[in-house]
């Protein structure tokens, strides 16, 4: 039996600890600028040799570290087994915002250093040398030579420009600074044929002078360190930062550098990357119910937020926001916005919330669409993918009303909205036209080959014309959304306008999308006005619009509780168990994908499952809705503990996708901290049971949740709020007021006015 959750308040810096572990070393400094090496090779080598990402471009070799003795020997380092070490209860080891790790000399002497990424993009590693240390600290990399100009001596290091280009070929101009803490004893730059390695025996410096300044020619390395002395220092410990920022940009290319975010000094014996991330974390609730996976989620999701932030500005990205993941994916893009806008909105004021729209409508193209993803060099191949962002852009304005970004977004949504309309349903079915079977964020799909036998390689080519039942019910509560905006901003004739295709959209969604034989909503053949029949988890998204009621929720419950469809031990398969293309390995036309939907748990379609199971049973009282209620409950519970290695509730993660069966995640992809879904919002409207809206508040945990839960201090309108569930009760306390009420009616309390 869990535990009940404490009622004493966590401090940010207890739940960061609390996350610590020994095989993670994902690091952030929550602007852009993040280290998360999929399948890093040099993890064994002190410093960050292993490439770092700003935004999606890959910026390597990073630098290594070495100690040298007086006379230019390395004094060799092995790692130390992680230990005890200062009466700590859990030394050592990574935790958001830092990886520490142990090394032993020759003589078994133990030196600790402390890798971490602070906001600016500077990638520090400092080090708690013994004092009998002689020699030098020195910082050492090796620049591919065709792409890095201008090395040179700057007044604490050795600064120099290095072009990078991303998957499309697309280049960012860096200015980059390998320098130290204190003022350097020497420096030395020395072109070099030969291999690039961390390791200091293999560079040119290892048997001393050499030549420094440019060579004839641009090919092979340029090899540079920053010396820094280790005796006679009273700073506090050494550390060596390579710093990367954009390089003066093209005037028709404007791109800042981003500003380090404000934080509160860090008390005596923290570190600048401990304040920033204790700050972010203070910045959430905290959600104990005794459940160690339940908790552990929350908080961990935090930190995935955090590590995905951007600061803007970086070129087109403006505001603040969330990328979608590391590597490739940490850029803004528009598919996961909706999740990041629903799951920061339960952050202090919001900014990442609206930001994440705000992007995308400030970059909104001529004929009205978005683009797919946003870089910071320009705008060029972003391609385009389809979002429900009418209902975050609600959920957002209930938590954070901000009238100014209100009235913009209502405005770029209308655009989107009119360009939806007249490209992707001209005929004004009412339905909405997928062209290819990437922009719904879900290839590899039977729902796309039931139209197009070759849809799976046809690439971004806009070929299909599949009505697709995701992107209505997206187009639906879209319109929906802005007639609520419209009618709170006095413009009637755009409520009237909006409420048209509201209603044309229920009515295609209800008459045309529902399937007998399949027993779900699926897509429809835009080109003979056929149902597919296809069964895939998007065929539940009606869920989301409220309109589902009577033997239609049976059969669609039916489904989530069948194993030979969608009831798997982890919910949910993407594609239904009896597809003849199902696989829970990911397994498509023989090959292992990267990224299959036709049969793999996406916790992006979990996410969206359970919220439309959520809004059924707040809706209703009927038999339906209560069933609802309770397989939200279930699903929530199998979803969260998905996201574990190995079961470990120690070992936390959120890849992009799950095997059905045994849970297992998609570890060949190394791209962990994927911010895909919105399982921190589900467990605190779920599980907490608070909803937020411009009235007011309700408290309705769902039935067959954790016996206890608090929730709290939640910022929501500017009030303070805080929850517990109790097994029989449920209170609330706005602004240090208190309110109860039974824990099976809901509790509602009306904002003061």
């Amino acid at each position: 039996m869990n535990r009940p959750p404490s009622r004493s308040a966590v401090s940010p810096k207890a739940r960061i600890a609390a996350l610590a572990r020994d095989d993670k070393w994902f690091l952030g400094g929550l602007d852009g600028v993040v280290w998360a090496p999929p399948f890093p090779r040099w993890l064994h080598r002190p410093g960050f040799w292993d490439p770092v990402h700003l935004l999606q471009q890959e910026v390597g070799p990073g630098f290594s570290v070495a100690l040298v003795r007086p006379d230019g020997v390395e004094r060799p380092l092995r790692r130390a087994a992680p230990g005890p070490r200062g009466g700590e209860a859990t030394p050592g080891g990574w935790r958001p915002g830092q990886l520490v790790a142990r090394w032993l000399d020759e003589r078994d002497v133990l030196v600790e250093e402390r890798r971490q990424v602070l906001p600016g993009g500077i990638l520090e590693s400092a080090w708690d040398v013994p004092r009998d240390f002689e020699g030098h600290l020195v910082g050492f990399t090796a620049q591919p030579a065709e792409t890095t100009d201008g090395v040179a001596r700057t007044a604490d290091g050795v600064g120099w420009t290095r072009t990078v280009s991303d998957r499309r070929g697309q280049e960012l101009v860096l200015r980059v600074e390998l320098a130290g803490s204190v003022s350097p004893a020497w420096r030395r730059i020395t072109p070099s044929e030969g291999r690039g390695a961390p390791e200091w025996r293999l560079s040119p410096f290892a048997e001393g002078g050499g030549a420094s300044g440019n060579a004839a020619g641009r090919s092979g390395w340029d090899w540079i360190a920053v010396a820094l002395p280790l005796a006679g220092i009273d700073e506090g410990p050494p550390a060596l930062r390579l710093t990367l920022r954009l390089a003066s940009p093209e005037p028709r290319r404007p791109a800042p550098t981003p500003p380090t975010p404000a934080s509160p000094a860090p008390p005596r014996g923290d570190t600048p990357a401990a304040a920033t991330w204790e700050a972010f974390f203070g910045d959430f609730p905290q959600f104990r119910c005794g459940d160690p996976y339940l908790d552990r989620t929350f908080d961990y999701r935090i930190y995935g937020l955090g590590l995905n932030r951007i600061e803007g500005p970086w070129g087109p990205v403006r505001h603040p926001a969330i990328a979608e993941g590391p590597e490739y994916f940490h850029v803004p893009i528009a598919y996961s916005a909706q999740c990041h806008m629903m799951e920061m909105r339960w952050r202090k004021g919001g900014r990442e919330a609206w930001g994440s729209l705000l992007n995308f409508v400030d970059n909104q193209k001529p004929d009205g669409s978005f683009h797919g993803r946003l870089y910071p060099e320009r705008l060029e191949g972003t391609d385009f993918y389809h979002a429900n962002w009418g209902d975050a852009l609600l959920a957002v304005d209930d938590m954070h009303p901000d009238a100014a970004a209100l009235v913009r977004c209502y405005e770029g949504l209308s655009r989107y909205a009119r360009w939806l309309t007249a490209e992707r349903d001209p005929e004004g079915s009412g339905m909405f036209t997928v062209t290819n079977h990437f922009e719904t964020g879900q290839e590899y799909m039977s729902r796309y080959m039931a139209v197009d036998e070759e849809a799976d390689v046809a690439g971004w080519r806009p070929r299909l014309r599949l009505k697709g039942i995701d992107v209505t019910v997206y187009a639906h509560q879209l319109f929906r959304a802005l007639a609520a905006v419209a009618r709170r901003l006095e413009r009637p004739g755009d409520e009237a306008e909006w409420r048209g295709l509201e209603d044309r959209g229920w009515r295609a969604i209800d008459e045309r999308m529902w399937s007998e034989g399949a027993g779900l909503f699926t897509d429809v053949d835009g080109r003979t006005g056929e149902r597919t029949g296809v069964k895939a988890a998007v065929g539940f998204y009606p869920l989301l619009t409220g309109g589902v009621d009577g033997a239609r929720l049976d059969a669609l419950l039916d489904h989530l509780e069948d194993p030979a469809t969608f009831g798997t031990r982890f919910p949910l398969p993407s594609s239904s168990v009896d597809d003849p293309q199902f696989s829970a390995e990911g397994i498509w036309r023989g090959k292992r994908r990267n990224c299959p939907w036709n049969g793999r748990v996406w916790p992006m379609t979990t996410s969206h499952v359970i919220e439309g199971l959520l809004r059924c049973w707040r809706g209703g009282n009927s038999r339906g809705n209560g069933r609802a209620g309770a397989l939200a409950a279930d699903m929530l519970h199998r979803f969260a503990r998905m996201m574990f290695t190995d079961g470990d509730p120690s070992r936390p993660n959120c890849f992009e996708h799950y095997n059905p069966h045994t849970g297992r995640a998609c570890h060949f992809r190394g791209i962990d901290d994927y911010q895909h879904s919105w399982i921190l919002d589900l467990l605190a409207r779920g599980f907490g049971g608070l909803h937020v809206d411009a009235s007011g508040i309700e408290v309705r945990p769902l039935p067959n949740g954790p016996a206890r839960v608090a929730l709290g201090p939640v910022t929501a309108r500017g009030r303070t709020v805080s929850v517990e569930v109790e097994p029989e009760r449920v209170s609330v306390t706005v602004d240090g007021e208190r309110f109860d009420g039974p824990r099976g009616e809901g509790l509602r309390v009306r904002w003061a006015s």
